[in-house]
């Protein structure tokens, strides 16, 4: 089983006799958390492009009836480097010993990786080499003599490919022996000091290569290249590239709206034949809170699990295939006038599935202005929550063929506030950090089944875990809401009443105070909003959906959605920034610097509609 652990150390070994422990080092990108998955049979987060792995993996195997504790890593450039990835591993490295580091190399472009084994290798402590993606290297033409590099290295290395499986088996073997023969583990006392005792130059490095590695010619024509020259050209690269975004939320609204249907029977058929001749006996208020509220709030979550998991498959396929690192290439140039770079375009795309990890990644970046002005952009990204609420907002204020187009459009309005936050907010000293992109651009992939599947089933298993505590507390808090002062019905409930507290803020935004109760409790989760709806209608979902698409204009339900949008992050993403910032004042001023873009956001599309005549 996974565990990150917090800030980036794992949790000490317990007392008593040392637990054997194994570190995966590598590059981003070599497959390092997909060979940790082979090794271990855990389910580590897996991206083809860099950046996704930002916090402690560990996992423990069992060898000889013994737990053998196995670490993934931050990926890394340079033991030497600045970042917070890079500090990371060398406090690591520092502070709790190992029986055996594992380097993970790409095969493919081992000439500019074998550095970091050679860094790993001057530390003294115990180390194999792993050269992944081999069958990629042999088809670029790229040559190994294996038992020649092994020997100039004096590390033992196993040519593998960890996505298909070839040489697995092999390299596990000879990590389980030689993991098993270093009985006492060994940790590094001053690291710095360690690598300054050896000269890693670019002559040593080609002296170990010659003869052992033949590299195919800079000048050949491969299918990446090829394509590439297509994808990233300077003038359609970037509209190929929404074009593909826009691609992906078509097919996500045509086949995930229609797979709730039969989602919604299930749980209908459960309610009616199960829940409510159990529940029955039960006095009224009970049943009411069983039935309406916690029920109802699970229920409205379980709906849109199929078209979340679809969501999860779109867009495992993108970054498995490779192509959003070409997303951050080519949007690099803008981010840069706008204060940021493209490694804040990546985490925006990571916040897709989640914010909270994309916060996180942001330890790859050096500076601090630069990872101030990130975190308060990437919240904009449309997760997978937000996903959801849309979805259901816009297929009931407006015409199906048209909600794909609606929803890409929120898409792009995200980045449009992101941009022009990130432009007004980098003027400022607070914000202000510019440092060098370094970026390796991996060969176009076609992601295997098990590797799309295992992504998919990983972030659905954290999404319905996770959520289910939040929507169960929201939902009951919501009935109790409704449902109180006894007799009370609409505004006249303690919900109405909130939400009509607001309603001087709202109004211009075409917001009434039922959507209103239901924002004020996404803020715990923005997937309660709709558990919100389903519970302050009392309708369930196909009646909450009639009613909204009776009482709620276009314009009004749109605006609604672009406020969600923009708006209070979660709770759990304010616990990230706070985790990553250790700083009140910023993590107040990331909740009340979004409040106002939304509400500015929301106002200018309300009234121009408005002022248009398109208002109803």
């Amino acid at each position: 089983m996974v565990a990150p652990s917090c800030h980036g150390s794992p949790p000490p070994a317990p007392r008593g006799k040392a637990q054997r422990r194994i570190a995966l080092i590598g590059q981003p990108n070599t497959g390092k958390s997909t060979f940790f998955n082979r090794l271990t049979g855990a389910n580590a987060a897996i991206a083809n492009w860099p950046g996704l792995t930002v916090d402690l993996f560990q996992a423990t195997v069992k060898w000889e009836s013994e737990g053998i504790e196995v670490v993934d890593l931050p990926g890394i450039y340079d033991l030497n480097g600045f970042s917070e990835d890079e500090a990371v591993v060398r406090r690591f490295l520092e502070s709790y010993g190992v029986n055996l580091i594992i380097v993970v190399l790409n095969a493919a472009q081992i000439d500019r990786q074998l550095r970091l084994l050679l860094q790993v290798q001057s530390l003294g402590l115990p180390a194999v080499g792993v050269l992944n993606l081999i069958d990629e290297a042999h088809r670029y033409g790229v040559r190994l003599d294996l038992p020649a590099l092994s020997e100039r290295l004096d590390i033992p290395l196993y040519a593998i490919s960890a996505k298909q499986g070839t040489g697995c088996v092999r390299a596990t073997e000879a990590i389980r022996r030689l993991t098993l023969e270093h009985s006492q583990t060994q940790r590094v006392e001053n690291l710095g000091a360690a690598l300054a005792t050896q000269a890693i130059n670019q002559e040593r490095i080609d002296a170990i290569l010659r003869g052992a590695v033949q590299m195919p010619s800079i000048t050949a024509r491969t299918f990446t290249n090829a394509l590439d020259g297509i994808l990233l050209h300077s003038f359609w690269g970037i509209p190929l590239f929404f074009a593909s975004m826009f691609a992906a939320f078509w097919v996500v609204w045509t086949i995930g709206l229609p797979s709730a249907d039969p989602v919604d029977a299930v749980t209908g058929w459960l309610q009616a034949q199960i829940l409510e001749p159990l529940v029955s006996p039960l006095p009224e208020l009970v049943r009411g809170l069983l039935i309406d509220g916690i029920w109802a709030g699970f229920a409205a979550l379980l709906s849109f699990v199929p078209l979340v998991a679809l969501f999860f498959i779109v867009m495992g396929l993108l970054e498995g295939s490779g192509y959003l690192s070409r997303a951050a290439y080519l949007m690099d140039s803008l981010m840069g006038r706008l204060g940021l770079d493209g490694r804040a375009f990546v985490l925006q795309m990571l916040g897709f599935g989640c914010n909270v990890p994309a916060i996180m990644g942001t330890r790859v970046m050096r500076s601090r202005g630069l990872r101030l002005l990130a975190m308060l952009v990437i919240p904009f990204s449309l997760c997978s929550a937000r996903l959801q609420v849309f979805v259901f907002i816009l297929a009931a204020v407006m015409p199906s063929s048209q909600g794909a187009v609606a929803l890409f459009a929120l898409y792009l309005l995200s980045f449009v506030a992101a941009f022009l936050t990130a432009a007004l907010l980098s003027r400022f000293p607070t914000f202000q950090a510019r440092e060098p992109f370094v970026l390796e651009l991996p060969p176009y992939r076609f992601p295997s089944l098990k590797q799309v599947l295992m992504r998919v089933w990983g972030e659905m298993k954290e999404f319905v875990t996770r959520l289910s505590i939040f929507m169960v507390i929201g939902a009951s808090l919501i009935w109790l809401l409704t449902n109180f002062p006894e007799g009370a019905e609409g505004l006249d409930t303690y919900a109405g009443q909130i939400g009509g507290w607001f309603q001087p803020l709202m109004n211009p935004l075409g917001i009434n105070p039922f959507l209103t109760v239901s924002l004020i409790f996404g803020f715990v989760a923005k997937e309660v909003q709709i558990a919100a709806l389903t519970v302050i209608y009392g309708l369930g979902d196909e009646g909450t959906a009639a009613e909204i698409s009776r009482t709620v204009t276009f314009a009004q339900g749109f605006s609604y959605c672009l406020f969600s949008l923009l708006y209070i992050p979660c709770l759990t993403t304010l616990g990230a920034i706070w985790g990553e910032t250790k700083s009140i004042a910023y993590t107040l001023f990331s909740v009340a610097a979004p409040l106002v873009i939304a509400w500015v956001f929301s106002f200018v599309f309300y009234q121009g509609f408005t002022l248009l005549g398109l208002g109803g």
